[in-house]
């Protein structure tokens, strides 16, 4: 059983920083895709960030770009979602999502992807 575990988060004022982390484990080995979600009640859920593990490629989301940014560190099993200059908008819980070939599609940012493993969820919220 493949589990992602997310860390981070909590209350920032705007123009503030903060870092998700996604940590993985059970039998999980790689993936060609990580991505980052954020949901806004009422309002569908939205991919932000993509990585594209193969050759480290990455997609943002226009409202996110230049401010967000994905990484991983293979050697914890972990990525991270740095998040900086954050505004009130930006208020959101976020979902960290690591691709599968059997996964169900979704649309992250201009990508259709496979994703089957997700996180718990953490809120980040952004005062003004």
């Amino acid at each position: 059983q493949v589990t992602l575990v997310q860390s981070g988060g909590g209350s920032v004022q705007a123009g503030g920083s903060v870092t998700l982390s996604c940590v993985t484990s059970g039998e999980f080995y790689s993936t060609n895709y990580w991505a980052w979600f954020r949901e806004v009640p009422g309002q569908a859920r939205e991919g932000i960030a993509l990585l594209y593990t193969p050759n480290g490629a990455t997609s943002y989301a226009d409202s996110v770009k230049g401010r967000f940014g994905i990484s991983q560190d293979i050697a914890k099993n972990t990525v991270y979602l740095q998040m900086n200059s954050l505004e009130p908008a930006d208020t959101a819980m976020y979902y960290c999502a690591a691709g599968h070939p059997l996964g169900a599609w979704f649309r992250v940012v201009d990508h259709d992807v496979r994703l089957a493993y997700w996180g718990q969820g953490t809120q980040v919220t952004v005062s003004p």
